[in-house]
């Protein structure tokens, strides 16, 4: 490759990957794969996201994202959730989501939302990772568990009040 000095930003790769999605769903080969991409690029804060099928649970907060789906759906919003979240944590997002949320108070949606998925899918795994992205880089957080509570009489036996005899 040349170097001519060109680099590409965010938004950029997305709109690539985006037609690397769309390409390969109309060769009727799509990559059945959900990706987000985030980035920061001359003071433009950027996160942009591509699905081909909603398989794993993410919830994203920023502002202006784009969603393409697998179909070529598109939308821009404010957040976006994949998976199960995007059926359980969207309606949650878009009840205590507001335009100056500190980050603290992002991290305590998250979870929220992550805790939520996580009732629901008892199997996942309950650990997550906060990334933070802005111009001066990429900040991860170590992996850490979710405080939850499995003792409510429901959860210790779900059919006590149900009726019919399956």
């Amino acid at each position: 490759m040349w170097d001519d000095g060109n680099s590409l930003g965010p938004k950029e790769v997305h709109s690539y990957l985006t037609r690397v999605m769309y390409n390969r769903r109309n060769k009727f080969n799509p990559l059945w794969n959900s990706l987000v991409l985030g980035g920061v690029k001359n003071g433009q804060k950027y996160l942009g996201t591509i699905f081909q099928v909603n398989q794993c649970m993410n919830v994203i907060l920023t502002l202006n994202v784009l969603y393409v789906n697998m179909i070529g759906v598109h939308y821009q919003d404010n957040h976006v959730a994949t998976g199960f979240g995007n059926h359980l944590a969207v309606p949650i997002l878009r009840d205590e989501w507001k335009e100056d949320l500190s980050f603290e108070e992002g991290v305590k949606l998250l979870e929220k939302c992550m805790r939520v998925l996580l009732y629901r899918d008892r199997s996942a795994v309950n650990k997550l990772q906060i990334a933070k992205i802005t111009e001066e880089g990429v900040s991860i957080s170590p992996p850490y568990s979710l405080k939850t509570f499995w003792e409510f009489s429901t959860f210790k036996n779900p059919t006590a009040g149900a009726a019919g005899s399956w």
